[in-house]
């Protein structure tokens, strides 16, 4: 029971990998508030793991647009009143957002996608800082993805927006360092969620053939278990990892079960970071 008595806001947790870290913060003895836009979607997810929930857990719903400053505070203030404590945040909410050349997409569209998933985490994030600064303790958790490591072709406003959540992430972690709040960002894999359906009900026309089959071949052989995303929210927001922050962690490909045990190893050093590469770093000497 890594989360036992802790207060923990998780948003988009109407579906999707929001909703299993939900269940697993739950299952790991949080008291939980669920965020989402679908409030009834987000009722039926608040009642389902309030049957799953302990004695005196605290199972909570609150609907609202992650991008609006007003129903981010209202969130927040709801859940000072409710939860006994509120010492971690999972930013979940997102989307892949229009698909094609970055010169033929609805920039109303683009736009709204980064509204989504950079103001979507920078505001939830911002709400919370002043009450983990007071109490000299907290933890936030941002999703991060693929697309801000690498280029992804014909999804530029979601690319974008997870390179942009990274850096973020690792700028306010510097910010808060010196009050005990870690803040580190979370690649989960290639999930089988609705966004994977968007992709293949799109088309290789629209989001490239390469593309387009790899996303049919995960859809056929399952992808990434959302559970194990799940278990590194739950990891990141337990006393387990106090001192690692500033981090873009991979749920599938680095051994963040034991990164405690390297703590003072990985704290002065820039790995799972994003950095420049110079050409020294790849063995040439350009002058």
């Amino acid at each position: 029971m890594k989360l036992q008595g802790r207060g923990v806001l998780v948003t988009g947790a109407s579906q999707g990998l929001g909703k299993v870290i939900a269940e697993t913060c739950v299952a790991q003895g949080a008291h939980v508030l669920l965020c989402a836009r679908d409030k009834d979607r987000l009722e039926s997810v608040r009642r389902n793991l309030a049957d799953l929930a302990g004695e005196g857990q605290e199972i909570l719903a609150f609907a609202a647009d992650m991008s609006q400053a007003d129903d981010v505070e209202g969130m927040v203030k709801y859940a000072k009143e409710r939860l006994p404590q509120i010492t971690g945040l999972v930013n979940s909410a997102g989307i892949y957002g229009p698909m094609g050349p970055a010169e033929d997409v609805s920039l109303r569209e683009w736009v709204r996608t980064l509204e989504i998933n950079l103001i979507g985490t920078v505001l939830p994030c911002r709400a919370v800082l002043p009450i983990f600064r007071k109490q000299n303790y907290g933890k936030i958790v941002n999703l991060s993805g693929g697309g801000a490591t690498a280029p992804l072709p014909r999804f530029s406003a979601y690319a974008a927006s997870k390179a942009a959540v990274v850096r973020f992430t690792e700028t306010v972690a510097e910010e808060t360092k010196d009050a005990a709040i870690d803040v580190n960002a979370m690649a989960p894999g290639a999930l089988n969620t609705r966004m994977l359906d968007e992709v293949v009900a799109a088309g290789p026309t629209v989001v490239g053939a390469a593309f387009h089959a790899r996303a049919l071949k995960q859809k056929e052989e399952g992808g990434v278990p959302l559970e194990r995303g799940a278990a590194l929210s739950a990891y990141l927001l337990s006393s387990e990892s106090d001192g690692i922050t500033g981090r873009l962690i991979s749920a599938v490909w680095d051994p963040w079960e034991s990164l405690h045990q390297r703590r003072s190893e990985l704290s002065p050093t820039d790995i799972y970071t994003l950095r420049r590469i110079v050409p020294k770093d790849r063995g040439l000497n350009w002058g």
